[in-house]
């Protein structure tokens, strides 16, 4: 009976033990407070028992947002203190878009006048150059053309032999002033015939000052008017096209654009002058575009577009190819934090700031306070963050490392309280 009664005064001292460990205060090896004598009644023992369990009802309950360490825990987890920032952080923007022409570099091809096909050797996808022969057009309406231009050229060279002779005779008071308002509206009339039908022939591709009696053709020959490649070629030989059938459609590889499309969230990052890094069909190798205009309007689908003319020529970069790109945002100042200061839980982001230093069982303890945060870009070791209104960010000090050894004592808070 007596040896039952020792055990259970030998176990209740060691839970008080273990209890005072935890708190921070110094025991004898008999498991008894510093500087005082255990009493060996078994009334006694269990004062001190229920004593224990004051103490420990007394206990701090941290909030739900609190964690806790204590001078040997911070030095163990490395915590390293600082503070937000204001910093220039450049981060991309993913768009996906195709390539495209400046207007100025494509081309439709016709025939101004119509006529027969008589011969032609290009296909879909050939290069050409500007001035380069697409194909041989024959219609007899070109004959007539050059026929009367020649007509009315030889009557104006008379004309204005003849109005020259009658300005001179009617300064001398030879003809009379009727006779050369005559020859004077004879004159502008031919030069004005002359003028049109010149034109007519330089549209079709033929040049007035060389043409002769000699030179006459039916046959005109259509050329390219850019240099680029022959996107596509609605051609057949002795086929009569009309003024309005586009034989041939020509792009060039100079001057391409991006039209790259981007989501609306976006809109505040994207400006003039900025760079765009774009790949084609999975390439490796980047070509750079800059942005010369962003939409001003945002589509059913929320996005809007953004275009971008690609800085040098690139020879297996085509109209109508499939781009991804990334685009450089602008340098601005945002808040930032060093990236590992932001930890990640339930898919929602967070920063730990300085609470309070306190005091318990005679052992420093330092508090510090989980706030959620919105995770930006990630750059040069720092992040982006959009953090809560009211938020001190001149006075408030955050941990900027040893942040993912606080969230592992926030989740193991029960191992993490004793030291």
């Amino acid at each position: 009976m007596k040896t039952l009664k020792y055990s259970i005064i030998l176990l209740v001292m060691i839970s008080v033990a273990t209890f005072t460990g935890c708190n921070g205060k110094k025991l004898d090896e008999h498991g008894h407070e510093a500087g005082t004598h255990a009493e060996s009644t078994e009334k006694e023992s269990h004062e001190g028992h229920k004593e224990g369990e004051a103490e420990e009802g007394e206990h701090e309950e941290l909030p739900e947002d609190i964690v806790e360490l204590n001078a040997e825990q911070i030095k163990l987890a490395g915590v390293q203190m600082g503070k937000v920032e204001m910093r220039q952080l450049s981060g991309v923007i993913k768009a996906n878009g195709i390539v495209t022409n400046a207007p100025q570099n494509s081309a439709s091809v016709s025939v101004p006048l119509g006529g027969f096909v008589k011969s032609s050797n290009l296909l879909p996808g050939n290069a050409v150059s500007k001035g380069q022969t697409l194909a041989i057009i024959e219609n007899t309406e070109f004959v007539d053309l050059q026929q009367n231009y020649l007509d009315i050229k030889n009557k104006y060279e008379f004309a204005e032999a003849q109005y020259k002779r009658t300005t001179d005779l009617y300064k001398d008071e030879v003809y009379s002033e009727k006779n050369l308002q005559q020859t004077t509206s004879e004159y502008r009339s031919l030069k004005a015939q002359l003028k049109g039908i010149g034109q007519k022939l330089q549209v079709i591709g033929v040049n007035p000052a060389t043409l002769t009696e000699e030179n006459i053709s039916a046959t005109i020959a259509l050329v390219s008017p850019i240099s680029g490649y022959v996107k596509t070629a609605n051609i057949s030989m002795g086929k009569y096209v009309s003024p309005t059938d586009v034989l041939f459609e020509i792009v060039g590889t100079e001057n391409l654009l991006l039209e790259l499309s981007l989501f609306e969230k976006d809109a505040n990052s994207i400006a003039v002058g900025q760079v765009a890094h774009f790949s084609i069909n999975n390439d490796s190798h980047e070509h750079k575009a800059t942005i010369y205009q962003v939409g001003k309007s945002i589509n059913a689908d929320k996005t809007f577009k953004v275009y971008a003319t690609v800085k040098e020529p690139c020879n297996n970069v085509l109209p109508g190819m499939y781009v991804l790109a990334h685009i450089e945002k602008t340098d601005k100042q945002v808040t930032s934090v060093p990236a590992d200061a932001v930890v990640s839980f339930d898919n929602k982001y967070y920063i730990f700031a300085f609470e309070k230093d306190k005091e318990e069982g005679g052992k420093p303890f330092t508090e510090y306070r989980f706030v959620e945060i919105t995770k930006g870009d990630t750059n040069d070791g720092f992040t982006e963050i959009q953090l809560p209104a009211g938020f001190d960010i001149q006075n408030t000090k955050i941990v900027t490392k040893g942040a993912y050894k606080l969230l592992a004592a926030k989740k193991n808070a029960g191992e993490m309280t004793c030291g």
